[in-house]
């Protein structure tokens, strides 16, 4: 058991053997030997790799094991096969003590993830998305207006969402699986806003329109037609927009940016597809994004990051009814305990009520 949780964190942290028998101190035959369980390492052993592996010690005796199924990627092409085992191993971590944290509380908080009643069972045009894509929001009484927290709103409907800290040289475009039958979305922890939002809301279009696309429909291309129009629905673009225009200010589409958390780009999309711009002026602006570098690094403030919090949530409960320790509760939000008092209630809690 331990030679695999050695294994599984290693691979987290893309090294190799060699890698963290330097990192830590020992030898490679050691840890090779530790690995496959042919040999036990000592608790101080424990400790170095532990420290080498930016873990705490009790990782290592942590019995909640998960498997990712129906792992996709958006551009599992371009990543090398390195990274992307150090992507799931990141996430399998982090759903560990995920479900460990489930597991000690007596009530799970998280509802299941539900898909809306009378989507139709097939859908033939990306037009037919626009009202698939409101109907998922009236659901979930999400209304027209923007939706301030992305990740909130999944995370409150059943969908477990995750980040990463993986580096993957811009080749990592998000993934989506399933854990005990629950939807998983990850996006990388260090996205701009708008493009950790895309990418959810573009998961969650696989989610809603899986098995109901004809086949003469691409899936990405009606995935990224939910993604726009479930951030920015068509009767509130056209409110900002216009029904016709020839033209766009670049400043226009930052403030629409701000307040949507739908980028530039996805508002350029946005307008052709509802025809409130024809292909050719699309294919114009976009060349004078493209000139001006835009496409890669738009001119405007980056929206700010989202978050996941239900997990903190859930820590900060259990450590209040006393189903964990303060001890337990560092180890699972994965920081020093003198780390965790710093972020407890402003260095209070329960012992300072108590007094």
């Amino acid at each position: 058991m331990i030679g695999e949780r050695i294994k599984q964190a290693r691979k987290a942290s893309g090294l190799s053997q060699r890698g963290l028998a330097e990192r830590a101190g020992i030898s490679a035959m050691a840890v090779s030997k530790y690995e496959n369980n042919q040999s036990v390492p000592s608790s101080n052993v424990l400790l170095q790799l532990a420290q080498a592996l930016g873990v705490r010690a009790e990782y290592f005796f942590r019995t909640t094991q998960v498997e990712l199924r129906e792992v996709e990627y958006r551009k599992h092409t371009k990543l090398p096969k390195k990274v992307l085992v150090r992507i799931e191993g990141d996430i399998k971590e982090q759903i560990e003590r995920y479900l460990e944290l489930e597991e000690i509380l007596p009530n799970s908080l998280m509802g299941e993830f539900r898909l809306p009643d009378n989507l139709p069972p097939a859908i033939k045009s990306y037009d037919e998305i626009e009202e698939i894509a409101v109907r998922v929001r009236n659901e979930w009484n999400l209304g027209r207006d923007p939706i301030p927290d992305l990740t909130g709103a999944l995370e409150e409907r059943g969908v477990r969402v995750f980040q990463t800290e993986a580096q993957h040289d811009g080749k990592f475009d998000g993934l989506a699986c399933s854990v005990n039958g629950a939807p998983v979305i990850v996006v990388g922890q260090d996205w701009p806003g708008d493009r950790q939002r895309f990418t959810l809301a573009h998961e969650l279009g696989h989610l809603i329109l899986a098995d109901r696309i004809n086949n003469n429909l691409d899936i990405e291309r009606a995935a990224n037609r939910f993604a726009g129009a479930f951030l920015a629905p068509d009767s509130e673009v056209y409110k900002e927009l216009g029904e016709k225009r020839s033209w766009f200010e670049p400043y226009e589409l930052c403030v629409l940016k701000k307040a949507y958390g739908l980028s530039m780009g996805g508002w350029l999309h946005r307008a052709r597809d509802l025809k409130i711009i024809p292909q050719s002026t699309y294919q114009e602006i976009y060349r004078y994004f493209n000139q001006r570098g835009w496409h890669k690094q738009e001119p405007c403030d980056e929206y700010p990051r989202e978050e996941p919090q239900v997990f903190k949530q859930l820590v900060f409960h259990a450590l209040a009814e006393d189903f964990i320790s303060e001890s337990k509760a560092a180890e699972l939000m994965r920081m020093a305990v003198v780390e965790f008092r710093s972020i407890r209630n402003v260095d209070h809690g329960k012992q300072a009520v108590n007094q």
